[in-house]
């Protein structure tokens, strides 16, 4: 029996770099589940993972949302019929397909409260944001009362990540200032709950001064590193906290004012856990079960804003085009199949 798939075979969003195909239906052993995929999301990663020239081709994606169809012979969380949703690993075929095989350990039944599409919307950006405010920065979710009149700068605050970002910290009790550059992603900001907002796109020191905050307790850049980094030494408070996702082009200068502040720094990467099969792996599993029930308890919102359909190459490539124009707010949706 196969299964449709789309599958890139360069590192391109030109009409052609993927095609619509047909793969064999893979088969569940271990602790894999088999998922019938309803729904992706779509994410920068994707289009960074394209295929280099020379490479095989790629079945990409990561994000999704969809029904548990078989089970491995190790696992025990999940069973045919659940719905489920979940971001992937970066080292195996992805959600660009009808039936995907996934660890048990990085899934969770999804919000009983949203359907397929908006659930697909939630997984990478949540898991990203949740590590990077409590496991890389050492926030406690769960202390509130103990994190208020900490403030946190996040940079890219209209993005997927950044836009759970915000949310998770004003649960968490923290002053969010957030950085957009347009009416619009300001407006998502704000209603999403963000305090302050600065343009990421003028200078960000004195916008912070005029919010009257020297400082801030934390900072997670959810953009560019390269451009910012010396503001960001001069906007983290003495002892803070940054974290960083996306990668540089310059090199970055670890001593002068961060040094002075004794400042820690730290990245985060989504998918170590399941790159590198850590003990903790099935903390996502955990992480992902946590943001389904503040979902469906009404304290989390999803944050799907852009919709395609159905899923086959010439959305997947349109998507992967508006990615890469980095205009994006909110997550892009796709969802079906034909």
């Amino acid at each position: 029996m196969n299964m449709k798939a789309i599958q890139f075979h360069k590192n391109s969003s030109e009409d052609g770099s993927a095609t619509d195909i047909e793969l064999p239906l893979p088969k569940a052993s271990g602790h894999d589940i088999l998922v019938k995929i309803e729904a992706i999301a779509m994410n920068p990663v994707d289009y960074k993972v394209r295929p280099a020239e020379g490479d095989p081709p790629k079945t990409l994606g990561f994000d999704a949302a969809g029904t548990v169809v078989e089970v491995g012979d190790k696992v025990t969380l999940f069973q045919k019929g659940d719905q489920v949703y979940h971001a992937g690993d970066v080292t195996r075929p992805g959600t660009n397909a009808e039936f995907q095989l996934v660890d048990e350990r990085i899934v969770a039944k999804r919000p009983t409260s949203l359907d397929s599409s908006t659930s697909a919307a939630l997984p990478l950006t949540s898991l990203t944001a949740w590590e990077s405010l409590f496991d890389r920065l050492g926030i406690n979710p769960d202390t509130p009362e103990e994190n208020s009149g900490k403030s946190l700068l996040i940079i890219g605050g209209a993005g997927g990540v950044g836009s759970i970002a915000i949310q998770l910290a004003k649960l968490a009790g923290l002053t969010v200032v957030a950085t957009a550059s347009r009416n619009e992603s300001a407006d998502w900001c704000r209603n999403l709950g963000a305090n302050h907002i600065i343009n990421h796109h003028e200078a960000m020191p004195p916008q912070l001064k005029n919010l009257g905050l020297e400082t801030v307790d934390y900072i997670a850049n959810f953009n560019d590193v390269d451009r910012v980094w010396e503001a960001m030494a001069d906007m983290i408070a003495p002892q803070g906290s940054l974290v960083l996702i996306t990668g540089h082009q310059n090199q970055l200068d670890l001593g002068g004012t961060l040094k002075l502040k004794s400042a820690r720094i730290c990245w985060e990467f989504m998918f170590t856990r399941s790159m590198y099969q850590t003990d903790d792996m099935i903390e996502q599993h955990h992480i992902l079960t946590r943001v389904a029930k503040l979902v469906d308890d009404g304290k989390l919102i999803a944050t799907a804003n852009d919709r395609l359909s159905p899923i086959n190459a010439g959305n997947i490539l349109e998507g992967h085009r508006r990615l890469e124009s980095g205009s994006t707010i909110g997550k892009l949706v796709l969802s079906g199949w034909k």
